[in-house]
């Protein structure tokens, strides 16, 4: 079970989370000053960035190679890159984005639901190709591609008929192993799995959002434990993650649904070691 270190200020909810250079880059639904900067010793406040024509964000992932951090927004089906020295430039991706990641090629990865499709972009936004997963991949909410080419991707939401973790071949064709099955609450099952991490022993941390934890899966995704449990997230429900694998902590973005608003009004970042 993971240990709660920190956790960082309680705003607008939290759309996605990831470290760049030695600093916590923290996105937040709200019109300006989306984007909240800390220091990753200390998680004091540096500064504040606002992504120009954006909203409606869906994840947030970083490049050190690039030293940029991706932003994907629903509104206008974009990618709005933010780099360093605080250029900001935008590409389209033409379907509703869903979740972002950054592979070993340092190119960025869009999983897009509706379609069932993972898009592989370049740096600056050149569409290298797109895979459309197997048809009961349905939903798909975030891929990460592996050392071996193959790709972990998390799938299922209200309705669905599979929550799962899969593991997809290369050629986004097959699926390869899988953990999860029908909407549940028990250890073999989900209920919404949203946002993945990957260590670099290729162990995969899932963000299960409705049963509000996060679990821990081996390699070929056969279950390994509970690293964050629902005591741990009182707050709300983890909607993304970021593992800092040299200090083996992991950012859990956790979002407050009210009940009576019918939405979410409040989110903050908790900080775990694992």
């Amino acid at each position: 079970m993971g240990q709660l270190l920190h956790t960082l200020p309680k705003g607008e909810p939290v759309c996605g989370v990831t470290l760049l250079a030695g600093e916590i880059y923290l996105l937040r639904e709200k019109v300006r000053d989306q984007v909240e900067v800390y220091d990753v010793t200390t998680y004091s406040l540096q500064r504040r960035l606002t992504v120009p024509d954006a909203r409606n964000f869906i994840d947030m992932t970083s490049c050190e190679h690039n030293r940029c951090v991706y932003v994907g927004a629903d509104y206008a089906e974009r990618v709005h890159r933010l780099d360093v020295q605080g250029a900001v430039t935008q590409w389209d991706v033409i379907d509703l984005p869903e979740g972002l990641s950054v592979n070993a090629a340092h190119n960025v990865l869009v999983t897009c639901a509706w379609v069932r499709k993972i898009k592989e972009f370049s740096s600056h936004g050149d569409l290298l190709r797109e895979l459309t997963l197997p048809d009961d991949v349905i939903h798909p909410r975030h891929a990460i591609q592996t050392r071996s080419g193959q790709f972990i991707v998390s799938h299922g939401g209200f309705g669905d008929p599979f929550h799962r973790v899969c593991m997809i071949s290369a050629d986004g064709r097959h699926i390869v192993h899988s953990h999860g099955g029908h909407w549940g609450s028990d250890t073999d099952h989900y209920n919404g799995p949203a946002h993945l991490a990957v260590d670099d022993n290729e162990s995969v941390f899932v963000a299960d959002h409705g049963n509000r934890r996060v679990t821990l899966l081996s390699p070929t995704l056969e279950y390994v434990g509970q690293v964050v449990s629902p005591d741990q997230l009182k707050w709300g429900h983890p909607s993304s993650l970021y593992l800092d694998t040299q200090r083996r902590h992991l950012y859990v973005a956790v979002d407050e649904w009210d009940e009576e608003k019918r939405d979410y009004t409040a989110g903050r970042v908790a900080v775990f070691s694992v």
